[in-house]
């Protein structure tokens, strides 16, 4: 089965091909010559993903998906959410989204947090919903150089290592993605 995968985000890109290796070929938007952002002006994890699947599905007809994952954090009564990847101004680097979450943390004891992600799947023009979580807490600085987003300071319950300090078939075997995208090819499989 073929599904574009509705983003342009290639760290996801490698994750998602990494995680549906052998279940799902994955076209990439690049592969499409689509480099236009996708439109996310929703107010949940939910309308964002759904949004910019339905808008790559009516523009190539293809059956497709896309994701929205953001950062929960509890003492932050649920932020950065669906602003983790702007958390820091419409521009920011991923560097700036976790300086900014530092701060906000740095008198907090209570750092307990949760990632997020939300998959919508447009099949043949029907819409499904696919989500996963992993909880964690924030540590007080940054460990590791692999991963993207919050990896280096999301410690994941159960672990004392950060997302960026595992390979990534250790991360991808229980992060929020995974867990979604695990979802979702179990309901390919059956249809």
């Amino acid at each position: 089965m073929k599904l574009i995968f509705a983003t342009q985000n290639l760290h996801k890109l490698k994750e998602a091909r990494q995680i549906l290796t052998g279940m799902v070929e994955l076209i990439s938007l690049r592969e499409l010559d689509y480099d236009d952002e996708l439109p996310e002006t929703g107010t949940t994890f939910e309308s964002n993903a759904m949004q910019k699947a339905m808008h790559v599905y009516r523009k190539f007809g293809i059956d497709c998906f896309a994701d929205d994952s953001g950062l929960s954090v509890n003492a932050l009564n649920g932020a950065p959410g669906v602003y983790s990847a702007r958390y820091a101004g419409v521009n920011a680097r991923n560097e700036d989204n976790i300086a900014k979450l530092l701060l906000e943390l740095r008198n907090e004891s209570r750092r307990e947090a949760r990632l997020i992600t939300c998959i919508a799947l447009v099949l043949g023009g029907k819409e499904y919903y696919f989500e996963g979580e992993v909880k964690g807490t924030i540590a007080e600085e940054i460990s590791g150089v692999a991963g993207f987003g919050y990896d280096p300071v999301f410690i994941p319950d159960g672990s004392t290592r950060s997302f960026a300090e595992m390979k990534p078939e250790e991360k991808n075997s229980i992060s929020h993605r995974a867990q979604a995208m695990h979802k979702m090819a179990a309901f390919l499989v059956e249809q």
